[in-house]
């Protein structure tokens, strides 16, 4: 009897050479059309039926919209893909009409081609697509890949990227189980609790390891940002923008793959960035990335067989982390404004470490009253 590897989907990003931008723009137009289609005939058939259609419902409604002399450019397989993208779409967000399309003025829509399987090849460090090889910069060697479904897709400035699903076999962190309950109840493996925050990033429940603190990667270039805005430099804009982007996406990445490779299980406070971001602390939370930042946690620790979490902070950095009393921060004269003396057992804490600790303690009260998924 033979067994297999078994396998996970990764993602690859390669950027397409910008001498094929103005055709994946054309292309980019027809994709707006049938989407704004589907969006239309799917409020009409609403009004007169109450029924909403799905992905394989609007096939009918397109068929010879790749024939004639109108015809559009893209594939069949495309335009089914985006009609069945729309239904998921409209399903997941509960409207009855999602918002159009638009192919210009200034709250233009980015471009977006997406294919279905097989739809797309690969030769000579050239993909064909819709009649047409389009270079780009093969930096993952698609050649030794299983291409499936993905999309063409655009940024502000203007440059396009080929992102294509492509199985792997797991790596061996990834075939192995996760760590058993015990082995993290008791220590034996390594667990970590993270306190997130604007002046210190992260605060660890390790004391080994510091407090990390927060970048400053829009603060740093705002100067520049403003001084491009002013004199209406809209590419300098943008790519100061991409810019910060890159910079966050690079700290967030190294940071989360150290952490993973690390420890054996990770826990992170439930911190509500989206509410926090309507306040006045809105320009740090936003560049801070915390909703980026486990997001990148949770799919690494399911690739590398590592326990993760996100736990009640509520009240975490008013709680004894050793007595676990909740008398508040008390004796503050002396300590800072960070650090505060418990009033039952006298102990001195550090406000984000101590947070960190008590998230620690949450989720291993949640390993052992075995409320986590395997």
């Amino acid at each position: 009897m033979s067994s297999s590897r078994p396998t996970a989907l990764r993602v690859l990003r390669l950027r397409v050479k910008d001498k094929h931008a103005s055709w994946l723009s054309g292309l980019a137009r027809e994709v707006n059309t049938v989407f704004n289609y589907c969006n239309e005939l799917s409020v009409k058939v609403f009004e007169r039926e109450r029924r909403f259609l799905s992905g394989f419902d609007f096939w009918p409604f397109l068929k010879g919209v790749t024939r004639g002399d109108c015809a559009l450019h893209l594939p069949v397989q495309a335009v089914q893909e985006i009609a069945e993208e729309y239904a998921r779409r409209r399903r997941q967000h509960r409207k009855v009409r999602l918002a159009w399309r638009r192919s210009g003025g200034a709250r233009r829509s980015l471009g977006w081609i997406p294919f279905k399987v097989k739809t797309i090849r690969y030769r000579g460090g050239q993909v064909y697509f819709a009649g047409r090889w389009l270079s780009l910069w093969d930096s993952y060697g698609l050649g030794d890949f299983e291409l499936r479904a993905g999309n063409f897709s655009e940024d502000s400035r203007g440059r396009w990227y080929l992102n294509i699903c492509a199985p792997r076999a797991q790596r061996v962190g990834g075939e192995r189980n996760k760590p058993s309950v015990g082995s993290i109840l008791d220590r034996s493996v390594p667990s970590l609790g993270i306190d997130l925050g604007l002046k210190r990033f992260a605060a660890f429940s390790d004391d080994v390891m510091p407090p990390i603190d927060a970048e400053r990667f829009y603060r740093d270039l705002e100067p520049a940002l403003a001084r491009a805005q002013r004199a209406r430099q809209r590419t300098r804009t943008r790519a100061i923008h991409a810019k910060i982007a890159n910079r966050r996406k690079d700290f967030l990445h190294k940071l989360s793959t150290r952490l993973v490779t690390g420890h054996g299980a990770l826990f992170v406070g439930n911190v509500n960035a989206s509410a926090l971001a309507k306040t006045r602390q809105a320009k740090s939370v936003l560049d801070a990335g915390w909703s980026a930042f486990r997001t990148m946690l949770l799919y690494k620790c399911a690739d590398a067989g590592v326990w993760f979490e996100e736990v009640d902070e509520a009240f975490s950095t008013q709680t004894c982390s050793v007595c676990n009393s909740r008398a508040g921060p008390k004796g503050r004269q002396g300590l800072g404004i960070r650090g505060w003396q418990c009033a039952v057992c006298r102990a001195i804490h550090d406000r984000n470490v101590n947070a960190a600790h008590n998230i620690l303690a949450a989720g291993h009260r949640r390993l052992a009253e075995g409320i986590l998924g395997p």
